[in-house]
C-alpha cells in the first residue's frame, strides 16, 4: 500500500475524529469540538451551515499545491463509509472543476496500481468499488449503485445549471437506463411518491434522472478546488443533490468550513517540495530570461553530482499574441543564446509540444518549456526547478498554478547539495518589494501563511552561487547581482503611530513623518511583534493586510541578511537519549514499547468479572430514537422521520445475528497493537454483555453498530492508557528497570527545516546564541521569553534552542500518557547538555509536571553528570534559572 506522509494522515485522522462527532453532536457541535482540540489555521475556525444543509456535515481540508489532495480524497471515500454514513458500500459523486482534471481524476481512481485506486481497494475490496465518468453515466448498473462503492467523477459545470435551464444537462432529463435503478428503491420501501426535492414530469411522476437518484441515494460528494464552488447557483445544485455528507478539498483561501489547514512547511518537512523560493527581479525580459538560463546551466553542473538523475527544467511563461514577448520570440531568443532546438517545447492550447514526451527518461533532451497558461491544469514534472515569467502584467491564476509546477522536489527527497533544495523565480518588475509583494500574495493563494510566505521568499544575491560572475559588468545578466545591503521598511499609515509604553529598543531605527493625507514610517531595524500591532492600528481601512505583508517581508530581509547560525553552519547538536533495555536491547522508550511492557490486551487490562460496557455505557431511548454511550458522555440522535425515510436503502439481507454482529465489530475496531482473537474476545464480551443485561435485543444493537462500535473504540481507548502507565512504571520505575542516558545514541537536531510550520519569534531583542536563525513558538514577551533571555545573556550556555513541542525534530522525553518536550535545551561551555522545563506558578505542583520532572531527573541521574534537568519558574525563588545554575556551574 502507498505510504501515506505525516500530515496527510494527521489530515485524514482529524476528519475521522469530526465525522465521528458529527454523528454523536451534529455537524456544527463537532467542528467546534475538533477544531477546539486541535486548531491547525491561523485564522479563526467557525462552522457555518452551508446552502441550508444543517443536518449535513459540509467542511474543507485546506493543503497547499503539491500536498496530494487527490491521493487524501481517494481515502475519504472509505473513512467516511467507516465513521460517519450508514451504506458501508456509499454512492459518491466527485466534482472537478474542469473536463481536463475529471478525465484524469477518473482514471486514476479506476487504474489498478495507482494510489488513489489503491487506497479504494483498502477500503471496499478488490471488486467493492466502481469508479465511472460523468460521460459514461448510463452504464451504471443498480448492482454498482447499490451493492458496491459507487464513484461518479463530473465537473461542476455539468451540474451547476439555472432551475430554468437545467433540461440542457442530460443528467436532469428522465433516462429509462435508471428506470431499473427506481424499480430497486421501490422494492426496498423508499417513499418516493411524495418524497420532496425530487424532479417530476409535467403529469406529476416522477423523473427518472441520474440527480433524482443521486439525491435518493444521499451521495458523499468530494468537492476538488473548493474556492471555485462558491455561487448562489452552486449552492442550489449541491440542495437539489441533497447530501449526506461533503468534504471539500483546496488550496487557495475560500469561505468554508476550514477543519483542518496544512501548511507548506509540512510537505518541505515530509522532502516534497522545493523551498523557498529564490525571487531575481529584472527590468526587462531579455534579462529575466538570460538570468533564468544561467540558473538552470547552474543547476545542471550541481544536479551531476546528485546520485539520483536529475535534469534541471526551465519554465517560461510568454505573454499572447500582440504582446512584446509572444511564444515565439521567447523561443527565438532562445535559440539565439546557444540553446539547441530539441531543448525547448512549447505547450500552449495549439502547440501541444509535451504530448507523449517523458521528461524523466534519461535520453529526453528538453531542457526548456515555453507556455502561456495552459500547463494549470495537471502537469507535473519535479524536474522543473526555474519559473521565469516575461510579463508585467499577468493572470494571478497562472502564476500560482505555475510556480506549483517548480515545487515539487525530485523523487520526494532532500537533496544532498542544498542548490537542488530551492525553486528559482525570474520576474520582470519594477523593484524588488514589488515583485515580493506580488509574489507574497500569490502564495497565499498556493495555501502559504501569511509568515511562511515571507520566509520563503529569498532574493538571490549571487551569480557566483553557480559559477563566477567576473566580467558580467554592467550587461542584462551582471545586472541581476543584487545589493546585499537590505532596503528600510518604507510603509503608508492613515494616522500616526501610538508607541507610548514602548522600550527605546523596541522603537530603535523607526522614524515618522507625516505625508500629505497620512504619515510614512521608515523602518531600518527589525520590526517587532508589537511595533506591528500598532502600525496595523493606525494603517487606515483597507489597508492593514498590506502594512502586515511588507513588515513581513522586511523581517524576512533581515533574516536572510544575518549571519549564519550554528544550524546553517552544519555545526551539530546532539542530546543524549534516554534508554530503557526492551527485550535484550537499549531502546529508546516510545509509545508502543509502553505497551509491550504491560502486556497489553484490553482482555488482560479489564478487571475479573468486568463487563467491557455497563448498560448505563451503551443504551437505547425508543421515545427519542436515541444511542447514548457515557464514556465520554456522548450522545447521537436520530431524525425519526429522516430514519425512516433512508432506513430501506441500508436494510440487511440477513436477519440480525450476534456473531455477524461481532465479526463486523472486530473488522471496525481492529487495531494493529491488538491480536484479532483478543478483539474478537472482547467484541463477543461486549455484545454479550448488553444483551445479558437486558437493555437491548439483537435487533437493536445491529442497528446501532456504528455507536456501539464507537463505544467499544472508546473502552479499548481508555484500557489502552491504563496499560501505558503500567508498562511506564515497569520499563522506568521498577527496581529490576534497566535505564541508562547514552551518549553513543543521540538524539541530533536537523540543520535545515526545523518547525518551519510554526511563527518565529518576532521580538526587538536580538539572541546571539540560539542555535537556528530565529526561535520558534516564543513570544517577545513574558515569562518564557524571560528565560530565554537568560539563557541566551548567560556566560555558561554555548549555544541552545527553543524545544518546539511534536515537531518531528524536536528532542523528547517519554511519559506514561505520551512525551515530555522540554522547553529549552542548551550546550554549556564545559559540554554538558542542560534540559530546561519552565512552568508558570499555577503548574509547578500538578501531576503533569511531577511526573516529567520525575522523567527528567531520571534522565539527568543516568547521564553520569554530563547532563542536568532544572525546572525553572519565576513563581518561587529556588526555581529561578540564575539561582539553580550556580551550584550546577560548581560541580563542573
Amino acid at each position: 500500500m502507498f505510504e501515506l506522509k505525516n500530515y496527510q494522515r494527521e489530515t485524514l485522522d482529524v476528519l475521522r475524529d469530526y465525522l465521528v462527532q458529527a454523528r454523536l453532536r451534529g455537524p456544527a457541535a463537532a467542528f467546534a469540538h475538533v477544531v477546539g482540540k486541535r486548531p491547525s489555521d491561523t485564522r479563526p475556525q467557525t462552522y457555518e451551515t452551508r446552502w441550508g444543509l444543517a443536518d449535513a456535515p459540509y467542511v474543507c481540508l485546506r493543503l497547499p499545491t503539491g500536498g496530494g489532495k487527490t491521493l487524501l480524497a481517494a481515502h475519504t471515500v472509505g473513512l467516511a463509509a467507516d465513521a460517519f454514513l450508514e451504506r458501508e458500500k456509499p454512492f459518491v459523486l466527485w466534482l472537478c472543476p474542469t473536463d481536463a482534471i475529471r478525465r484524469q481524476t477518473a482514471e486514476a481512481l479506476g487504474k489498478p496500481g495507482h494510489p488513489c485506486r489503491l487506497a479504494l481497494t483498502e477500503a471496499f475490496g478488490e471488486q467493492g468499488a466502481q469508479v465511472f465518468d460523468i460521460a459514461d453515466v448510463n452504464a451504471i448498473r443498480p448492482e454498482d449503485a447499490f451493492d458496491a462503492a459507487c464513484v461518479v467523477v463530473a465537473t461542476m459545470q455539468t451540474l451547476r445549471v439555472d432551475e430554468r435551464n437545467k433540461e440542457a444537462r442530460k443528467v436532469y432529463g428522465h433516462n429509462e437506463n435508471f428506470e431499473p435503478h427506481f424499480a430497486r428503491l421501490r422494492s426496498l420501501g423508499a417513499p418516493l411518491e411524495n418524497a420532496p426535492g425530487l424532479d417530476r414530469e409535467a403529469d406529476g411522476s416522477l423523473t427518472y434522472s441520474f440527480v433524482n437518484l443521486v439525491h435518493l441515494l444521499r451521495p458523499l460528494v468530494i468537492v476538488d478546488e473548493a474556492h471555485k464552488m462558491i455561487s448562489h447557483l452552486s449552492g442550489e445544485v449541491m440542495k437539489r443533490l441533497n447530501p449526506a455528507c461533503v468534504v471539500e478539498f483546496t488550496a487557495t483561501p475560500v469561505r468554508s468550513n476550514v477543519l483542518f489547514r496544512v501548511f507548506p512547511s509540512a510537505l518541505k518537512a515530509e522532502e516534497m517540495v522545493k523551498l523557498p523560493f529564490d525571487l531575481v527581479v529584472h527590468d526587462g525580459w531579455e534579462s529575466a530570461v538570460l538570468g533564468a538560463l544561467a540558473a538552470r546551466a547552474g543547476l545542471d553542473a550541481v544536479a551531476a553530482e546528485d546520485r539520483d538523475y536529475i535534469r534541471p527544467i526551465a519554465l517560461f511563461q510568454a505573454e499572447k499574441r500582440n504582446q512584446d514577448c509572444t511564444v515565439e520570440k521567447l523561443r527565438q531568443f532562445l535559440l539565439d543564446q546557444g540553446v539547441r532546438e530539441e531543448e525547448i517545447v512549447v505547450a500552449t492550447g495549439e502547440q501541444r509540444g509535451l504530448d507523449d514526451v517523458n521528461l524523466f527518461e534519461r535520453g529526453c533532451p528538453v531542457k526548456h518549456v515555453i507556455t502561456v497558461e495552459a500547463l494549470k491544469e495537471g502537469w507535473d514534472c519535479s524536474f522543473a526547478y526555474v519559473f521565469c515569467s516575461v510579463a508585467n502584467v499577468r493572470s494571478a491564476i497562472d502564476v500560482e498554478q505555475l510556480l506549483g509546477r517548480v515545487m515539487r522536489m525530485p523523487y520526494a527527497k532532500r537533496r544532498a547539495d542544498e542548490r537542488l533544495n530551492r525553486a528559482y523565480v525570474h520576474v520582470v518588475a519594477r523593484s524588488f518589494q514589488d515583485a515580493a509583494s506580488d509574489m507574497h500574495d500569490r502564495l497565499l493563494n498556493m495555501g502559504f501563511d501569511a509568515n511562511e510566505a515571507a520566509e520563503n521568499i529569498l532574493r538571490q544575491m549571487r551569480l557566483d552561487e553557480f559559477g563566477s560572475d567576473e566580467g558580467l559588468g554592467d550587461t542584462p545578466l551582471g545586472r541581476i547581482i543584487g545589493d546585499p545591503r537590505v532596503e528600510p521598511l518604507v510603509v503608508e499609515l492613515a494616522k500616526e503611530p501610538d508607541f507610548s509604553g514602548l522600550s527605546p529598543d523596541e522603537t530603535a531605527g523607526i522614524e515618522v513623518a507625516k505625508k500629505d493625507g497620512g504619515f510614512e514610517l521608515t523602518g531600518a531595524a527589525f520590526v517587532s511583534d508589537v511595533v506591528e500591532e500598532r502600525l496595523l492600528a493606525a494603517a487606515g481601512k483597507g489597508r492593514a493586510d498590506a502594512v502586515r505583508r511588507e513588515v513581513l517581508l522586511h523581517r524576512a530581509r533581515i533574516r536572510a541578511s544575518l549571519p549564519p547560525s550554528s544550524a546553517r553552519r552544519g555545526v551539530p547538536f546532539a542530546v543524549p537519549q534516554l534508554l530503557a533495555e526492551i527485550e535484550g536491547f537499549m531502546e529508546t522508550v516510545e509509545r508502543d514499547a509502553l505497551l509491550a511492557a504491560a502486556d497489553w490486551s484490553p482482555l488482560n487490562v479489564l478487571k475479573a468479572g468486568e463487563p467491557v460496557l455497563r448498560p448505563e455505557e451503551f443504551s437505547y431511548d425508543p421515545k427519542v430514537r436515541a444511542f447514548r454511550f457515557d464514556l465520554k458522555g456522548e450522545r447521537l440522535v436520530w431524525d425519526p422521520l429522516e430514519f425512516a425515510a433512508q432506513q430501506p436503502l441500508f436494510a440487511e439481507t440477513e436477519p440480525p445475528d450476534a456473531g455477524r454482529l461481532v465479526l463486523w465489530l472486530d473488522r471496525q475496531c481492529r487495531a494493529l497493537d491488538i491480536a484479532r482473537p483478543d478483539m474478537v474476545e472482547f467484541c463477543r464480551r461486549a455484545v454479550q454483555g448488553l444483551l445479558d443485561a437486558g437493555t437491548c435485543d439483537v435487533s437493536l444493537l445491529v442497528r446501532g453498530r456504528k455507536v456501539l462500535a464507537e463505544a467499544i473504540r472508546g473502552k479499548i481507548d481508555a484500557l489502552r492508557e491504563q496499560a501505558r502507565k503500567r508498562g511506564f512504571r515497569r520499563l522506568l520505575f521498577a527496581p529490576e528497570a534497566r535505564v541508562e542516558t547514552s551518549f553513543d545514541q543521540p538524539w541530533v537536531f536537523p540543520t535545515a527545516g526545523y518547525a518551519e510550520g510554526i511563527p518565529p519569534y518576532a521580538g526587538g531583542y536580538r539572541f546571539q546564541k540560539h542555535y537556528y536563525d530565529e526561535p520558534r513558538d516564543l513570544k517577545s514577551r513574558g515569562e518564557e521569553f524571560r528565560c530565554a533571555q537568560s539563557i541566551d545573556n548567560h556566560p555558561a550556555v554555548e549555544v541552545w534552542l527553543r524545544n518546539v513541542p511534536r515537531q518531528d525534530g524536536s528532542f523528547k522525553l517519554p511519559t506514561s500518557s505520551d512525551y515530555f518536550y522540554p522547553d529549552f535545551v542548551a550546550r554549556l561551555n564545559d559540554g554538558r547538555i542542560l534540559l530546561i522545563e519552565y512552568k508558570g506558578g499555577n503548574l509547578l505542583s500538578t501531576d503533569d509536571t511531577k511526573e516529567k520532572v520525575a522523567v527528567g531527573r531520571l534522565w539527568e541521574e543516568k547521564s553520569k553528570g554530563r547532563g542536568a534537568f532544572l525546572l525553572v519558574s519565576e513563581a518561587e525563588d529556588r526555581y529561578r534559572l540564575d539561582r539553580q545554575l550556580k551550584p550546577l556551574l560548581r560541580r563542573a
